[in-house]
């Protein structure tokens, strides 16, 4: 039976290892207040942890502001990049200069901070109020990689076409119904024959 327990404990550590887990910067206490809630004028001065896909950064000459279009957060407090489960609009400002090149509309953030009142700007022809956070930490996500779930990271069908459908070749699965034919085509790139 000892045999088995350092086993048991490699085991559990990996299972561990394998949950989310928030990173360090995003943990904490925070108050369960939504941005339309705020927007609504309520909970000012609460603690909150929002995040969603960047509209537009701008700096300023002692904060750079983040405009955001907030989604829920995941169980790492990273937003879900669910457009339809949008719960409005925030500003989050922070001391100091943020380069929009680099924190650019799209971008996925995670903010933490508190509650300050509200900015009006136009949203077309809308005045909106966003719910302004003056933001302790913002955390700017690495880019999704898109994967093909159905089939995984770098798989190849040389058969796609039109009619077809994904998967499925004019010739079935492959030019002999075969299901493990897709492989990536291997191009020779040969040298320039020698000038004498």
């Amino acid at each position: 039976m000892s045999m088995f327990k350092p086993l048991a404990v490699a085991a559990a550590t990996l299972a561990l290892g394998a949950c989310a887990t928030v990173p360090q910067p995003l943990q904490g206490q925070f108050n369960n207040v939504s941005t339309s809630g705020a927007q609504q004028g309520g909970a000012p001065g609460a603690k909150v942890r929002w995040g969603g896909e960047i509209i537009k950064t701008e700096p300023g000459p002692q904060q750079t502001c983040f405009f955001v279009l907030s989604e829920p957060l995941d169980a790492e407090a990273r937003p879900t990049a669910s457009k339809s489960d949008s719960q409005g609009r925030f500003v989050a400002c922070r001391d100091g200069f943020y380069d929009p090149e680099v924190f650019t509309r799209g971008r996925e953030i995670t903010v933490t901070g508190t509650l300050h009142g509200a900015v009006s700007q136009k949203v077309g022809d809308f005045d909106y109020a966003y719910p302004r956070v003056e933001a302790d930490v913002v955390y700017l996500w690495p880019k999704r990689v898109p994967i093909n779930r159905a089939y995984g990271p770098g798989f190849y069908d040389p058969f796609w076409g039109p009619g077809f459908g994904p998967g499925f070749g004019p010739y079935g699965y492959g030019p002999w119904g075969d299901p493990f034919y897709y492989r990536p085509r291997t191009i020779i790139v040969r040298p320039p024959p020698r000038v004498r």
